[in-house]
């Protein structure tokens, strides 16, 4: 496993790069108690009211390249509908990071907006994201190691060199997962096969 820390080289994403022109995707699962004990609570997102009961939520489906990544990229496909980003709110917590997500990342797959979250969806259902962690019933400190063991042995397709584990502010982050265009398992590159250098780091139980 690699071990570095998990900022990006400098320059390297590519405002404004070729849409439909990269060499794979990262599949980003964020762990949602985290991201609202750090953020979501203080905005007052309804991606955290108790509710929705969210675990591993879609975060993106990023086109990548080798190194670095584009994003913002010119398209001539049309923008979502309100109905269309609402309708990934179940696996991505809200419309407005499924809007977001588009607007970055989406323009910069060559699909339509329709294609790019039908693929995104199934990229998501695709991954068996480890349940023992909404077992919890209180915040654990462990090492991002104990989370990536658990997604490769609920998902024996992968491999080490294909998922990473990021944190961020002492806490677990995100899964991130490198899926070729059919969605096939593939290695990371460089720049994101970056774990988490914490010795331990926080996941917060599920409410």
């Amino acid at each position: 496993m690699l071990v570095a820390v998990i900022t990006a080289p400098p320059n390297s994403a590519r405002a404004g790069g070729t849409a439909g022109a990269f060499d794979y995707y990262v599949l980003a699962l964020s762990w949602s108690p985290n991201w609202c004990a750090l953020e979501g609570d203080a905005r007052g997102s309804d991606q955290c009211d108790a509710r929705h009961d969210h675990g591993w939520i879609l975060h993106g489906l990023w086109p990548q390249y080798h190194r670095g990544w584009p994003s913002f990229c010119a398209t001539r496909q049309r923008t979502p509908s309100r109905a269309l980003t609402q309708s990934m709110a179940d696996i991505m917590g809200t419309a407005g990071l499924a809007w977001h997500q588009w607007r970055k990342h989406g323009v910069c797959s060559g699909l339509s907006a329709a294609e790019y979250f039908t693929l995104s969806r199934m990229a998501y259902e695709a991954v068996t994201r480890p349940q023992i962690f909404r077992r919890l019933d209180r915040t654990v400190r462990l090492p991002a190691t104990v989370v990536e063991e658990a997604f490769l042995d609920q998902n024996p397709i992968l491999e080490p060199d294909g998922i990473t584990i990021t944190c961020k502010d002492g806490h677990i982050q995100e899964a991130r997962i490198c899926l070729s265009r059919d969605l096939s398992p593939v290695p990371c590159g460089q720049d994101v096969v970056r774990d988490c250098q914490m010795r331990d780091a926080l996941i917060t139980p599920v409410r």
